[in-house]
């Protein structure tokens, strides 16, 4: 591999974690990790192979939030700190995640992320997918290198991604309830890699293993109330601020939990359901009859209702804390679990 002379990108902290201001000292040590972090993935990806430089680069240096790089390090200052061990784990969450974007957009046919064309727009499907397909080895070559409990965790983690996946590509079953499907579907796709950034935080900062527990469980259900936010954003953004064109989940026919509610009203036999779901399920290539569709599912009561479900999981991530002395730390995972589901992108 070969270090690109990129400058790494401005850091910034995602909404939720002003607590951190308070706290100087704390503050310029989760920076001065996250900078770190931030040379070491772009390190990590790059090659002496100038398609794969590009390519494997591409995601990381449009942006992103790095949520779970945050975490891993923000668990970690509950015990001793973000050491070598705590950065490396980081880097390789935030590889995972960069992979599975990869390999999302292309299943979904995603045109854009974060503001960009997808990295399969630009390259086609098959370097797309095979882009993911490195990123994901090379994440796996740094986790051996930390010990037999962070391959562990990774290589379930990699598992709960790709049953995921697989899950949402083939639907429930017959006789599935549609919701607990999906729920489940969004636990393994978003729900465990926030988990295992949370856990190896904590782990390798020295954390005391039920401390470790507790974590991994807050990160799962922050992780679900993310994405079934993002549910919601999909439909009530403006477009601009999401990065996305409003109800591009609907367009591709992806099934989210606003729809999936209105499924269920219908199918009870509610008419303005009924009525809001022909547009749903019609043709929406157009600009305009997509518009009126997002326009009618914005309207009706299961978008108040997909938020309640979003804000319900924040409030169990935050109940998973409960064990946990007071800290600055705390006071922020805390505001973190409540700014996932109060958010517009």
């Amino acid at each position: 591999m070969t270090e690109s002379a990129a400058e790494p990108l401005p850091l910034r902290l995602p909404a939720g974690f002003d607590a951190l201001a308070d706290d100087e000292p704390l503050a310029a040590e989760v920076f001065r990790a996250l900078g770190e972090v931030e040379e070491r993935l772009l390190q990590a990806l790059s090659s002496s192979d100038g398609l794969a430089n590009t390519s494997a680069r591409y995601l990381a240096e449009a942006g992103g939030k790095r949520i779970r790089p945050l975490l891993t390090i923000l668990t970690s200052l509950l015990g001793d700190g973000p050491d070598v061990r705590v950065r490396e784990a980081a880097v390789v969450m935030e590889m995972t995640h960069l992979a599975t974007l990869y390999h999302d957009d292309v299943m979904d046919s995603a045109p854009v992320r974060r503001g960009a064309p997808a990295a399969h727009e630009v390259w086609g499907n098959s370097v797309a997918i095979l882009t993911g397909d490195l990123i994901l080895a090379r994440a796996s070559q740094l986790m051996t290198a930390m010990g037999d409990e962070g391959t562990r965790v990774q290589a379930r983690t990699f598992e709960r991604l790709v049953m995921g996946q697989l899950h949402e590509t083939v639907g429930p079953r017959e006789g599935d309830d549609p919701q607990k499907h999906y729920l489940s579907v969004v636990a393994d796709k978003t729900g465990s890699l926030v988990a295992a950034a949370s856990r190896l935080g904590a782990t390798f900062g020295g954390c005391a293993p039920e401390v470790a527990d507790m974590l991994s469980s807050y990160g799962e259900a922050v992780g679900v109330a993310f994405q079934l936010a993002d549910d919601v954003i999909d439909l009530t953004s403006d477009g601009e601020t999401s990065g996305k064109t409003p109800g591009t989940d609907l367009r591709e026919g992806i099934p989210t939990l606003p729809v999936l509610l209105l499924r269920e009203r219908a199918a009870a036999g509610e008419q303005e359901a009924s009525e809001t779901l022909r547009l749903v399920d019609g043709d929406l290539g157009e600009d305009e009859a997509l518009a009126e569709a997002v326009a009618a599912v914005v309207a009706h009561p299961v978008t108040q209702d997909a938020w309640d479900v979003a804000h319900a999981w924040s409030s169990q991530a935050k109940e998973a804390l409960a064990g946990l002395p007071d800290s600055t730390v705390k006071t922020a995972l805390l505001s973190f679990a409540d700014a996932v589901v109060d958010r517009e992108s």
